[in-house]
């Protein structure tokens, strides 16, 4: 049995401890309400965009770890690469962060 929060209420308590911590977050694409995907695009004052996704490990847990990281060559690339994903499966929720100290709030999120 997979005891997973649903999406939805995944995604509003990541807002939450986003603003908790000073920072905004926002919904650029919402999925499906229950089993959606979480994406958290990371931005701190408009630069440096890194993507987290959760990736399942092998002893069960299932950490956000950073997906694509935006290139200073190519700053479009993230984007970009977020659009097609949202094309391949539309159950996606991507959230936009912008935060200080992503590492260590990513790092905070339950497993």
């Amino acid at each position: 049995m997979d005891a997973r929060l649903p999406a939805h209420l995944e995604v509003a308590g990541i807002i939450r401890a986003i603003e908790s911590q000073g920072g905004f977050a926002s919904v650029i694409a919402k999925g499906e309400r229950d089993a959606g995907t979480v994406l958290i695009l990371t931005i701190y004052r408009g630069e440096n965009a890194v993507l987290f996704e959760r990736m399942p490990q092998l002893d069960g847990s299932r950490p956000y770890l950073a997906a694509k990281q935006q290139k200073s060559e190519n700053p479009q690339e993230i984007f970009e690469y977020l659009e097609k994903r949202k094309q391949q499966d539309p159950d996606i929720w991507i959230l936009e962060a912008d935060i200080a100290d992503r590492e260590r709030f990513v790092a905070s999120l339950p497993r």
